[in-house]
């Protein structure tokens, strides 16, 4: 049997979690012949192959491309259905089945995470919309890049903590975030930014960490931006402007989304938002390392379709 969708491509990372990912594709394998349900299936073979992956079944006139793996996985897969800023087919439906180390993006839908139970979902025919953003930054290299995401981009002590949490081990899970970034505060130095929202300069100061938010949570369940809706057109900003010292008090409350309203965090809507800082602030997007600032990010209003 042929999903409404089309014959969905699953696929599968491997390098987030080998063993748990295996066992995660046997029970999802299992559970899709019980649906009937034609598909095929790819594994990935190292960084970048997933967006190869996706943007080939595109090309070959596929739609229906789903990502089993963690957060990174999802990235992937979302860059590699865009050529030259839009997307190679129109709306493409993307299908997510956390497996690994760890899977932030489905926390905002309440996506299933049992395998049997994505399965059905997969096998059905709703799906929603779903806002993506673009960002624009400085690569390694000094030169100028683009790359999309789906669920949350920072820059800042969240940047540097994504690169300390890349060098742990996976076999930490989720909580890699949560040990890197109690290993960055120590040594981190808040600089200086301006930020402008919709072409207007809406904070010019110290900056600890800039959060630009499509989805609601990361770093292993943290409910940083409760506000969030990935459908409405446009993105949540938190910035973090008080001392270093208060993340000892106000950890525990993102964990629940009860962080804000705060005094040192700044709450801030828009669809396109500016960058910009005298020292360079380190970038991640859905938990990849980019780069660093100057950077823009702009609003995709519902260039996909979301299984759900």
């Amino acid at each position: 049997m042929t999903s409404p969708l089309g014959r969905p491509l699953l696929i599968v990372n491997q390098q987030a979690g080998r063993r748990k990912v295996e066992a995660v594709v046997r029970r999802l394998e299992g559970a899709l012949a019980g649906h009937g349900m034609d598909y095929d299936v790819c594994t990935t073979g190292g960084p970048g192959h997933a967006s190869h992956l996706a943007r080939e079944r595109l090309e070959e006139g596929g739609r229906f491309l789903v990502a089993v793996g963690g957060d990174g996985t999802v990235h992937e897969v979302v860059n590699g259905m865009f050529v030259d800023g839009r997307t190679i087919v129109p709306q493409p439906v993307l299908g997510v089945v956390a497996a690994g180390s760890g899977c932030d993006f489905v926390r905002t839908f309440g996506l299933p995470t049992a395998p049997a139970e994505a399965a059905a979902r997969l096998a059905g025919a709703e799906t929603r919309s779903l806002d993506l953003a673009r960002i624009g930054y400085v690569d390694a290299h000094g030169s100028s890049r683009t790359r999309h995401f789906a669920n949350i981009a920072e820059a800042g002590l969240g940047g540097s903590t994504a690169a300390r949490a890349g060098g742990l081990p996976r076999l930490l899970g989720p909580s890699r975030y949560f040990f890197a970034f109690w290993a960055t505060l120590p040594s981190y130095h808040p600089g200086t930014m301006r930020i402008e929202v919709d072409g207007e300069v809406a904070h010019e100061g110290r900056t600890v960490n800039v959060v630009v938010a499509n989805g609601r949570f990361f770093g292993g369940g943290m409910h940083i931006s409760p506000k969030s809706d990935p459908s409405d057109g446009t993105l949540e900003l938190l910035v973090f402007t008080g001392r270093k010292t208060d993340s000892f008090t106000m950890l525990p409350k993102v964990y629940r989304g009860r962080h804000v309203p705060h005094p040192s965090i700044l709450e801030l809507r828009g669809r396109c938002i500016r960058l910009e800082s005298e020292q360079p602030f380190s970038i991640e997007a859905d938990g990849e390392i980019l780069g660093t600032t100057p950077a823009t990010v702009e609003v995709l209003p519902s260039p996909v379709r979301l299984k759900v």
